[in-house]
């Protein structure tokens, strides 16, 4: 036995002539189709670039450039038309503001003369009635005169050929008393239920001054509206009773005093005051003297 039997040898296994043939084979397919794949990348390489060379950019169309300038003048004209209704509406606020304008200046000149009006109608009736009082005084006057005339002219003569008025009654006297004491009462204070000496309200004040005289009259106004005798306003003398409301519910008395005045106890804010009868104007009249 050789001593290097045991060991394994290194060679290679000899190839059979059918293997051999086909690794041939095989490697020639490879190739071949390496080759095929190759040509067949080339040509799909260059198909592209054929295609590359032939591509053209795209043009805008008519089509496309006419709707273009329809959105542009549509544009324009919603501009102009928003443009003139603004313009409108800011006509039509103004117009709106002129006419409230106008109308409030109407509205003030009617109001002015409304006014004008009502104030000449006031200015009328207050000179109708001061020519009415003149007018009653002058009458009142006149009747004064006329009687004094008449008087003096019953008047029996005496031995010398003069003549001489016949002596009256004590009232010459006593209305002068009561008109003194009446005048002296002016400026005081006007109080209700007060009947003197530093304060009085209306009835207070006529009973007071005619106690003055000796004379007695009831306290309240509406019983010395109805004490005496009733003369008409017409006739009326200094030192008689002058009443505001009906004879008998009077709410208010005062004395004449002459020339168409009088002498009250108004009210708390003027006190006792001297007053024309045309300020305002008594209902009647009595005469207790």
């Amino acid at each position: 036995m050789s001593p290097v039997a045991h060991i394994p040898s290194h060679r290679k296994p000899r190839r059979t002539a059918s293997s051999t043939r086909a690794l041939r084979a095989g490697v020639t397919g490879g190739i071949l189709s390496l080759a095929v794949a190759g040509t067949t990348m080339q040509a799909t390489a260059a198909e592209p670039a054929a295609a590359e060379s032939t591509l053209e950019m795209p043009t805008v169309s008519d089509a496309l450039t006419d709707t273009a300038a329809k959105t542009a003048a549509a544009t324009e004209e919603a501009a102009f038309g928003y443009e003139l209704q603004a313009q409108q509406d800011k006509a039509a606020a103004q117009a709106a503001k002129d006419a409230k304008k106008a109308k409030e200046e109407a509205e003030r000149k009617a109001k002015a003369e409304r006014e004008a009006q009502r104030k000449a109608a006031a200015e009328r009736a207050a000179k109708a009635k001061e020519e009415q009082a003149e007018r009653e005084r002058a009458s009142r006057s006149q009747e004064r005169t006329s009687l004094n005339t008449r008087s003096t002219a019953d008047t029996p003569a005496t031995s010398s050929g003069t003549s001489t008025q016949a002596p009256s009654s004590s009232s010459s006297g006593s209305v002068s008393t009561l008109l003194s004491f009446l005048h002296a009462q002016v400026g005081k204070a006007y109080v209700p239920g007060a009947t003197g000496p530093s304060s009085y309200d209306c009835s207070g004040l006529t009973q007071t001054a005619f106690r003055q005289i000796n004379i007695s009259l009831p306290r309240v106004s509406q019983d010395q509206s109805v004490t005496g005798t009733q003369v008409s306003l017409s006739n009326v003398q200094p030192g008689d009773i002058l009443y505001w409301g009906s004879a008998g519910s009077a709410y208010h008395v005062a004395v004449y005093i002459g020339d168409g005045k009088f002498i009250g106890a108004q009210n708390s804010g003027t006190g006792v005051v001297i007053r024309d009868m045309s300020y305002d104007m008594p209902t009647g009249a009595v005469r207790v003297l």
